[in-house]
């Protein structure tokens, strides 16, 4: 493609039909190309957690069977290290590897919110709170593109559960929508600026998200600025000219037969205008040589710019950054090799390793850790000794019954044989690793979880193994892509590691936290309730009758649990480490004005490292405004930082906040409002371990909102000239005290709720049309 030539002249020099061509793809994985044209194809693949490059170029979904490559964690894990460092060089390696295997963008990442631990690709989303998400996911974006390769941000938007994906409504107010499920795309375009987004399957609020101009054009283009290309998830496109019209640039896999006649049919009549059409094709030629340089690089490179061995080192490294310390009683944890130590190892997973998940992201591994061949290794001159204790369907499938190669059945029998055979060999040990998780077809694309429980063989595992043995100490070792439920086994644990899906170096990630070679460091980015009943989606999930209503608004995830008050297991952003931290010299200043429109907030403390070992803390920042006009959560995340230390070791620690940290989504004037008033700005380990808390005072003019014939009595005398013009305009009875309605107290306070147009209806209130009309022209103050 000639790069020089002029856009214009080129798009000009098409017709109708080639250009209809090139907003959709020519294969499954591929942009068209016209030679005649010197337009060059480029190739797409999944991610995002690593490459899932289909091979060849057949029309296929392809779900296995990709080239090899590195397996990374997946966004449920890498979100957990709480470090945008680390998740921007895991970027910079799948672009590195991308660029090799000659693919121009990587579908990818995945930014949803996890708005209920049921849905089934929760394992490729980063938290259920849009600040950490936004953050971690701008990181990776950045590393990604720094390659040359573009990012693809997904799914466009509102795409929180698998059933009925490609049907589904997802009805969400407007406030929920901006402050929730929309803040983290925000914030990913308008910082990272990804060369591409990708449209979800589902209806936002009645209209398919591949055919919504509202999200496509004006908020997407329009409000955040977005200058790059717009392609729709595989199979999203239901009316490929409406969706044209809405923003839609490129339709992926295409459908030749029917969007080529329909677009240029549209074109003809005038259905659809030409200078759309042109513009949705710009788009796809930008792109086209936007990821030139990439192409031409790899062409020109010697060797793969991507060493396998540095890539699951990095990938080793990201995994144990995002290995979550639940729970650590008596110091069990860590491990520590020494001669005669028998640690005693169960559970499948320990040596059949559960890394990724399933569906359009599953990568083929270069190789995979096994975490008892790596345990072993990391424990010299200890004896560890294995028993399965339990088998594992042959996944994935959300109804597969098959057993794993080596026969180790999955029948209540075959558990019970095995959980019996384990709880002999593990006596006489000093501690039992139990290697628990979710089988492959519990969690996929696809389908939802029915439930949050471990598999009950498992549990009956765990409470056999406490039985038996209840002087040996037993550390749970969890490996899952979705919140667990805890509760009822956990009290037999003396400690509980969460793995989540850690990636082809899981294993010996895990080894390295066990042994304490590295200091555990991650925090959850989703809270564990006690029960599935507990967490605020449950009544509105998943819907029913191609609806899913998101009654809960802007209390998902922790900020429901949070502002009920309701019991948790493991709250938001909590994580143990094998040191401890101190915290002290809170500090909260702010320069420039609420009024003047650059007011900046800065908020300092001090983290020490009061324990004996190297560790890193997660210092999070969260802000509340309990006498808000609306209601809004007793905490949100505005900020976060990952800080090593050495022990004794003291850091500095400081976050900077505008006006739109302190802000919420205003429905009556459809934008943020930064509230005057008195805000609460505390800094702890998790969103209910908060160790220091200090007031800040935001001076300003509160807005007021317009008075109108439909505003209330009371907002009208609450209103200082409002109340000014509406005694004004009743006036005074003969002994000088307020006339009509405003004489009673009482009265105003049964109808005060009553519009004013409502009550000029009634007789001998002071307020008739004649007086609304005064009120209301040229309108108060």
């Amino acid at each position: 493609m000639d790069e020089h030539r002029p856009l214009a002249e080129l798009i000009a020099s098409l017709t109708t039909e080639q250009k209809a061509t090139l907003v959709r793809g020519w294969d499954f994985w591929h942009t068209t190309r016209i030679a005649t044209a010197g337009i060059e194809s480029i190739m797409v693949a999944d991610g995002p957690h690593g490459l899932r490059k289909a091979p060849g170029r057949g029309d296929h979904v392809g779900v296995s069977g990709s080239v090899p490559a590195t397996c990374f964690p997946t966004a449920s894990a890498l979100g957990s290290s709480w470090d945008p460092d680390l998740a921007r060089e895991v970027g910079a390696a799948i672009g590195r590897q991308a660029r090799d295997q000659g693919v121009s963008v990587v579908l990818g990442p995945g930014i949803n919110i996890k708005r209920s631990p049921l849905c089934g690709r929760n394992f490729e989303y980063w938290s259920e709170d849009p600040y950490l998400t936004g953050r971690m996911a701008a990181a990776l974006v950045s590393g990604l593109q720094s390659e040359q390769v573009g990012a693809c941000l997904k799914h466009f938007a509102v795409n929180n559960q698998e059933t009925d994906r490609m049907r589904v409504s997802a009805d969400v107010d407007e406030r929920a929508l901006r402050e929730i499920y929309l803040a983290a795309f925000e914030h990913v375009i308008t910082t990272a600026q990804p060369w591409t987004v990708m449209c979800s399957y589902n209806r936002v609020n009645g209209v398919h998200a591949s055919q919504h101009r509202w999200l496509l054009t004006d908020l997407l283009r329009g409000e955040w600025g977005f200058g790059g290309l717009v392609m729709s998830d595989w199979g999203a496109v239901h009316d490929r000219v409406a969706a044209l019209a809405a923003g839609l640039d490129l339709e992926m896999p295409p459908d030749k037969e029917a969007s080529d006649p329909a677009v240029t049919a549209a074109v003809a009549t005038g259905d659809l205008s030409g200078d759309v059409l042109d513009e949705a094709v710009a788009r796809v030629l930008r792109l086209v040589r936007q990821t030139a340089p990439g192409r031409r690089a790899a062409a020109a490179a010697e060797g793969p710019a991507a060493d396998p061995d540095q890539q699951h080192a990095l990938a080793r490294r990201a995994a144990a950054e995002s290995v979550v310390l639940l729970k650590n009683d008596g110091g069990v944890l860590p491990l520590a090799p020494r001669p005669g130590l028998t640690v005693a190892v169960t559970g499948e997973f320990a040596r059949t390793p559960r890394f990724q998940g399933a569906g359009s992201s599953q990568v083929s591994p270069v190789r995979v850790d096994v975490p008892l061949d790596e345990l072993t290794a990391a424990l010299p001159g200890a004896t560890v000794r294995f028993s399965p204790g339990f088998g594992l369907p042959a996944g994935p499938g959300p109804r597969t019954g098959a057993s794993i190669p080596g026969g180790n059945g999955t029948g209540p029998a075959d558990d019970a044989a095995l959980a019996a055979e384990t709880v002999r060999d593990t006596a006489g040990a000093d501690v039992i690793v139990v290697f628990l998780g979710l089988p492959a077809g519990a969690e996929s694309e696809g389908w939802d979880r029915p439930h949050i429980d471990l598999p009950a063989a498992q549990t009956d595992l765990v409470a056999a193994l406490a039985a038996a043995h209840p002087d040996i100490p037993l550390v749970a070792v969890l490996s899952n892509g979705s919140a667990v439920r805890t509760s009822g086994w956990e009290q037999h644990a003396a400690a509980i590691v969460e793995g989540w899906l850690g990636g082809q170096a899981a294993g010996g990630a895990l080894a390295d936290v066990l042994t304490g070679a590295v200091n555990p460091s991650g925090r959850l980015t989703e809270t564990i309730p006690v029960r599935l009943q507990d967490t605020p989606s449950y009544l509105n999930f998943p819907g029913a009758d191609g609806h899913v209503r998101y009654g809960e608004g802007i209390f998902a995830g922790y900020r429901g649990f949070d502002a009920t008050d309701r019991p948790v297991s493991y709250p938001f952003g909590h994580g143990l480490s094998y040191t401890t931290f101190g915290y002290g010299g809170l500090e909260v200043s702010q320069a420039g004005t609420l009024d003047g429109g650059n007011l900046s907030v800065t908020v300092r403390c001090q983290v020490t490292n009061t324990g004996p070992r190297d560790g890193a803390e997660v210092v999070q920042l969260y802000l509340s405004h309990p006498s808000a006009a609306v209601p809004r959560p007793p905490r949100e995340l505005r900020g976060f930082r990952k800080v090593r230390l050495a022990p004794g070791e003291t850091a500095a620690v400081a976050f900077a906040l505008t006006a739109r940290d302190l802000a919420y989504w205003s429905e009556r004037e459809h934008g943020w409002l930064t509230e005057p008033g008195c805000y609460r700005v505390a800094v702890g380990a998790s969103s209910r371990d908060l160790r220091l808390a200090a007031d800040l005072t935001v001076e300003g003019t509160p807005r007021r909102p317009p008075l109108t014939g439909m505003s209330t009595l009371r907002e009208w005398l609450a209103d200082p000239d409002g109340s000014a013009a509406l005694h004004r305009e009743i006036g005074t009875g003969p002994d000088g005290k307020p006339g009509g309605i405003l004489a009673s107290d009482e009265l105003v306070a049964i109808i005060g709720n009553f519009t004013l147009h409502t009550l000029a209806a009634f007789p001998g209130l002071g307020v008739t049309h004649e007086v609304l009309n005064r009120l209301l022209s040229p309108g108060p103050g």
